[in-house]
């Protein structure tokens, strides 16, 4: 299986120097990317461990890319990110409360975060195939939910 790497390098150059449409591009370049290996890894079949391993870091990656725009679109805002244990369910929450995203896409968004929770602190080999498969077909439309949103800001 041939991998698509990231091409961009935005996050070498000091933030300070590069415009927030630079860094959500380069971020949706990855997303994007992260997708197309996605699709690539769920048209493997039978799924062995190391293709269920693959599909659920391509999911993490996604979802990190929709955090990582997010964080970026409330700092350049002013809004400040906390740094406690739940900052990742507040950056959700505190993006529907500034009109990002639409608070439905945040709930099929929490669905991602648990899942993120989970793969962070597991192993490959306890993930289930179809609780990952079902978030793996799922998140296209997703993105594209969040994209769509994301443009009219």
């Amino acid at each position: 299986m041939t991998l698509l790497l990231p091409v961009s390098c935005a996050d070498m150059v000091p933030k300070s120097m590069v415009s927030l449409n630079e860094r959500i591009s380069a971020e949706i370049e990855n997303v994007e990317i992260s997708l197309g290996n996605l699709s690539k890894a769920l048209g493997k079949s039978p799924k062995t461990v190391i293709e269920l391993a693959a599909i659920a870091t391509f999911l993490h990656n996604i979802y990190n890319g929709i955090e990582n725009i997010l964080k970026q679109t409330l700092k350049d805002q002013g809004r400040e990110i906390a740094a406690g244990q739940s900052w990742h369910r507040e950056l959700l929450l505190a993006s529907v409360e500034k009109g990002i995203i639409a608070e439905a896409l945040c709930g099929e968004l929490f669905k991602y975060l648990g899942f993120r929770h989970f793969f962070v602190h597991s192993y490959g080999f306890m993930l289930q195939e179809d609780k990952v498969i079902v978030l793996a077909e799922d998140i296209p439309n997703i993105w594209k939910s969040f994209k769509a949103m994301i443009a009219k800001e």
